[in-house]
Formats: C-alpha cells, sequence, structure tokens
C-alpha cells in the first residue's frame, strides 16, 4: 500500500514537472515566436502574407459624397445668407491597384496606385442625373483670383462671362458636377489671363480623381529595419513638398496611410494625403475590439485645422481664417479653396452660423482609424473631409452681385472600408486565435505543473507521517510466514512441542 502511495506521487511529481517545463518553454518562447512571424508577415516582401493584401486591396472601400445644395441662389446674390440641403449619400465602388511596382537596394520600393470608382445606385440616396444647384465654382473662384488685376481686365472677363451666359450659381447634375462638363469658361479665362486656369477640356470637381494615380510613393520595406516598414522615403521624388511657408508643414510624414509598422504604442499615428497636400497626424483615442480583433483607435486633434494663431505650428498652413479649416490654395492653383471636417465639425462657430443649414456631428462627422497595433494594419476606417470654396462680391465683376464673404461648404466625402470575409477569417485565426490559445496553453501548464507538484509533495508528507506516528502498526508490518509444503519435518517438530508443553 504504501509503495502504491510513493509510486503515485512521483508520477504526479513528473508529470507537474513537464507541465512546469512546457509551460515555462511557452511562456519565454512564445512571444518570442509570435513576434517573429508578424515582423517576418508584415514586411513589404513577396513572401510575406502581407504583401498581397498591401499590392492589391482585398476589402471593399466605398467613397461616399454629399452634396450642398443651394436653396436661395437669388437672396444670396442679394446679400443674404446661404441656405443649404445636403443631397445624397451618392456612393461610389472603389477600387484600390499598385503597378510600377519597383525595389530598390537602399531597402524601398516604388509604386503608383491607382483608384476606380464605379456608382452604385443600389447604396445611394438619388441617382448622377439629378440636378442640383450649387455654386460656379469656376466662375467665383477666378473671380476671386483676379480680384487684385486692373479694373479693365475685371472689366472684360465680366463682359465675356456675360456673353457666355455665366452666373453665380449652376444647376447642373450631380455626374456633371462630380466628374465634368464642357465649360469654354475654362478658354475664355486662359486667354485673358494666360496660366491663371493651366488645364482644358471639362471642368468637375472630381474631374481628376476616377482611374488616376496619387503620384509616385517611395516607402521603407522594413527588411533591415521593421521600425520603418511603410513610412514614406519620398513622394514624386521630393523629400517635401513646397507648398507651405514652413518647413514643419512641408515635411513628408509617416505612411501613406494603408499600413503602419507594426508593435503600435497608443500614442498617434502619422501619414501623408497627396489629397490634402499635407501631412496629418492623428491622436489615440481609445482600445476596442472590430469583430473580435483588439485594435488601437485614432482620431483628429481639433489642433488639425486650427489656424496659426489657436496652434501656433499650423502658421506655416496660412494665410489662415478661422480655425477649423485649411486654406489649399497654393496647392490647387491659387483657387480660393478651404478644406475642412463635414458640417464644420470641430470649427470656429462663426463658420456654422454664417450658412444655414449645417449639423456638425461627432457621430455623423468625425473621422477614425481603427488599427490592430500588433501588425500596424487598419481594420475599420473613415476618412472624411470636406471641400469648402471662398465666395464673395468682386467688384468690377457683376455676376458676383452682393455676395457677401462666406466659406461656402461644396461637399463632404468619406472612404470608408473594413477587413471582413474571408480575410477577416484569415487575419483572426493567425494573430488572434492562435496567440491567444499559446497564451492561455503557458498558464494553464503552468497552473497543472503547480497543482500536481503540491499534491505529490502532499501525498509524500502524508506517507511518511504516517510511518512516524505508527511505526508497529501491524497493518505495516509483514505477516508471518506460512509453512511450507518442503518442510514437514521441521512443522512436526513444532507440533509435538506444542503438544508436550501442554501434558
Amino acid at each position: 500500500m504504501g509503495a502504491t502511495r510513493w509510486r503515485a506521487a512521483a508520477g504526479l511529481g513528473a508529470v507537474g514537472a513537464v507541465c512546469l517545463l512546457l509551460g515555462g518553454c511557452l511562456l519565454l518562447a512564445g512571444p518570442a515566436i509570435i513576434k517573429k512571424q508578424v515582423l517576418k508577415n508584415v514586411r513589404i516582401d513577396p513572401s510575406s502574407i502581407a504583401f498581397n493584401m498591401w499590392r492589391d486591396i482585398p476589402v471593399p472601400f466605398y467613397l461616399t459624397v454629399n452634396l450642398f445644395e443651394v436653396q436661395n441662389p437669388q437672396e444670396v446674390l442679394q446679400g443674404a445668407k446661404p441656405k443649404v440641403n445636403q443631397r445624397g449619400p451618392y456612393v461610389y465602388r472603389e477600387f484600390k491597384y499598385k503597378t510600377n511596382i519597383t525595389f530598390h537596394d537602399n531597402d524601398t520600393v516604388s509604386y503608383l496606385e491607382y483608384r476606380q470608382l464605379f456608382f452604385r445606385p443600389d447604396l445611394s440616396n438619388g441617382t448622377e442625373d439629378e440636378y442640383i444647384v450649387m455654386p460656379n465654382i469656376l466662375m467665383l473662384g477666378a473671380a476671386v483670383m483676379m480680384e487684385d488685376l486692373p479694373s479693365f481686365v475685371k472689366f472684360l472677363l465680366s463682359g465675356a462671362l456675360a456673353g457666355l451666359k455665366q452666373e453665380a450659381f449652376i444647376n447642373r447634375t450631380v455626374g456633371e458636377i462630380l466628374w465634368g462638363y464642357e465649360d469654354p469658361l475654362l478658354d475664355t479665362i486662359n486667354a485673358l489671363v494666360p496660366g491663371l486656369i493651366p488645364f482644358k477640356g471639362k471642368f468637375g470637381i472630381f474631374v481628376e480623381f476616377n482611374n488616376t494615380n496619387s503620384g509616385l510613393f517611395t516607402v521603407n520595406t522594413g527588411m533591415k529595419n521593421i521600425s520603418q516598414v511603410h513610412m514614406v522615403d519620398s513622394w514624386n521624388g521630393l523629400k517635401k513638398v513646397n507648398y507651405w511657408r514652413s518647413n514643419q508643414c512641408n515635411m513628408i510624414n509617416g505612411t501613406a496611410g494603408e499600413m503602419w509598422p507594426p508593435y503600435m504604442s497608443p500614442t498617434s499615428l502619422e501619414f501623408y494625403s497627396p489629397d490634402a497636400c499635407r501631412s496629418m497626424t492623428l491622436v489615440y483615442e481609445q482600445s476596442g475590439h472590430f469583430k473580435g480583433v483588439p485594435t488601437y483607435r485614432f482620431v483628429a486633434p481639433k489642433t488639425l485645422f486650427a489656424n496659426g494663431t489657436d496652434y501656433p505650428p499650423n502658421e506655416g498652413f496660412c494665410p489662415c481664417r478661422q480655425s477649423g479649416i485649411q486654406n489649399v490654395s497654393s496647392c490647387r492653383l491659387n483657387a480660393p479653396m478651404f478644406i475642412s471636417h463635414p458640417h464644420f465639425y470641430n470649427a470656429d462657430p462663426s463658420l456654422v452660423d454664417a450658412v444655414e443649414g449645417l449639423h456638425p456631428s461627432r457621430e455623423e462627422h468625425a473621422l477614425f482609424l481603427d488599427v490592430h497595433p500588433m501588425t500596424g494594419i487598419p481594420m475599420n476606417c473613415s476618412i472624411k473631409l470636406q471641400l469648402n470654396q471662398y465666395m464673395k462680391q468682386v467688384s468690377g465683376i457683376l455676376q458676383t452681385g452682393k455676395i457677401q464673404p462666406v466659406v461656402m461648404p461644396l461637399l463632404w466625402f468619406a472612404e470608408s472600408g473594413y477587413i471582413d470575409g474571408s480575410v477577416l477569417s484569415q487575419f483572426y485565426t493567425n494573430l488572434v486565435l492562435i496567440p491567444s490559445i499559446l497564451d492561455y496553453l503557458q498558464y494553464i501548464f503552468l497552473g497543472l505543473s503547480v497543482l500536481l507538484i503540491i499534491s505529490a509533495a502532499l501525498m509524500m508528507m502524508s506517507q511518511k507521517s504516517a510511518k512516524e506516528k505508527h511505526p508497529h502498526d501491524p497493518t505495516t508490518q509483514s505477516p508471518p510466514p506460512q509453512p511450507s509444503e518442503t518442510t514437514p519435518l521441521l512443522q512436526d517438530a513444532c507440533t509435538q512441542n506444542q503438544d508436550a508443553a501442554e501434558a
């Protein structure tokens, strides 16, 4: 009985030692193995898992456009406050793909990224054939751009505008406003002021947005330094742009806005946006989960479009107006254009008050990025921006009437997408489920090892204590030997001695 208990205790101890060894190995080597696999597969390398995702984005992206229709154009010409009504959304399926992918010896890769947009009427609230009254962007922009020219030049332009039947507000279809329409005003302006608007043919807000690329990006591959993976080395051959008035504002910082280096810290992230002509910094807001995958949420700080007075580092983006809008005229042919958050969210209240019909909301108009911190891969995102035009009465150009100076919202758009389907399943299995199982296993093994080793020790101590307390316990002594068939003489002698004693 005692030997059996000793053997059981020894067996438990041995199994506990094995569990301790396995748990210790997983505790020490598990994170290193996972990290090695992550670092290997987030590099820009044809053999990495993330390469195909980087080259041809497999998740559906959508461009959602909302237009601001002017409801009182004649009153605005007489000096009244503009009244707008949001129309849309008009939704487009967006496809992105990279071409001209060229790897270089200095741990960088160059590429052109193209985008194609296809209208989705089933997801839209309206069609591209609907008519909308909006400011005549080309005419009103040219008027402000020519404000300081000699009076006779403005007089000639006003006469030309009258001959072309140009007015301050136009009634065009959604498709024409976004993707362009023939406008003879382009040729007329270029004839009067050569080079003022250096393009010909169609004019539309997104006329150069579809079937085009965003410029030649050169980014780090991370093969030598994983902390630099996806970081922009140059854009169109430039280490910095020359749109702005300070070196800090002209810097090209961060990534191209698609992925970030792995093992992110909950602080901030940066990316360069060719559409905004600048680098942008988003700040950490909170941790969360997207369909079971842990994420960090990054949002725009209030200082993103603040003016130089409220936030001195933005002085280089001036000349500025109120906080909450950024002047992009220097990278948009000197046209009086501004970008902001939709409905002037997070902007100076005077901008909202100057236009009737705006309702800024954090839920609807704040941009965000949900990024998996271990890999730096966005899981869910929605980048929202609004395009605005500064318009006013310009003396000498009769078509501007008595328009009061106002930053007029034209449209706002959102580029949104999220990982789903088989891509999400693969991502969750490889980067969430398996690491979690390994993480749990190490603690299970360690817990079992402690339990088994303690149980074995208790059994041994119990056995030892029993022996010390009952050293002559018959249950602990061997029984007397039984007579054997091979010793009959001895047995007979013992019997005779016993009989004599009794007599």
